[in-house]
């Protein structure tokens, strides 16, 4: 039978977390009065964590409570490019959380989604109350996205409401890095011709 894993690892400060809450019951709540509690009864860890074992009691959880680690920005922007009915239960509500607690991610959630719209009904009409929405956002990269794609807004449009895209040059792209990769940069333009054009009718013969 497999003994389930610790919720978190044992650290030197394990010994003196009954006197920590102990203390922080009896009204003591400055971590830096507790730091130097424990010390003179033989802890000999930094101060920050004390700092840290201590914030769960200041959210009213008990203080062996383990700190989650937060998603990182690509997991975040994953949750938010992806569409509402295809998240899944965790990321919904982690992204719920997060939303509620940074508006100017919420902002940029509420723009993304909007955006998406846009491309499920291939309709471009609201794209420009779109861009003035980017560019008044407060938020520089907003600002940034909005003046590139000005720059090239009719593009866009046509991206927007035509069912045609780059995909397939994309994936011949892909294929040619790929061989070119495989062959260690040694093969020439007449052998990697050769190999995607036999990567290719592979394709048209599996796919």
């Amino acid at each position: 039978m497999r003994t389930p894993h610790p919720s978190r690892r044992p650290t030197s400060l394990d010994p003196y977390l009954d006197y920590l809450r102990q203390r922080w019951e009896e009204g003591e709540h400055t971590a830096t009065v507790l730091h130097q509690e424990i010390v003179a009864k033989g802890y000999r860890g930094h101060y920050q964590r004390v700092k840290m074992a201590i914030a769960p009691l200041r959210r009213g959880l008990p203080i062996d409570t383990p700190r989650k680690r937060p998603p990182s920005p690509r997991q975040v922007a994953r949750w938010i490019t992806t569409a509402p009915s295809r998240r899944g239960l965790h990321a919904a509500e982690a992204l719920r959380r997060l939303l509620e607690h940074c508006p100017e991610l919420d902002q940029t959630h509420d723009l993304v989604r909007q955006f998406a719209a846009m491309l499920d009904s291939r309709d471009a009409t609201l794209l420009a109350h779109w861009l003035e929405q980017l560019a008044t956002a407060r938020l520089p990269a907003l600002v940034s996205l909005a003046n590139a794609i000005r720059e090239d807004q009719p593009a866009v449009v046509q991206g927007i409401t035509t069912p045609f895209n780059s995909g397939v040059n994309e994936d011949r792209i892909t294929d040619l890095k790929l061989q070119k990769r495989i062959m260690a940069g040694r093969a020439g333009v007449p052998l990697l011709r050769h190999r995607v054009i036999l990567m290719a009718l592979l394709r048209r013969r599996y796919v």
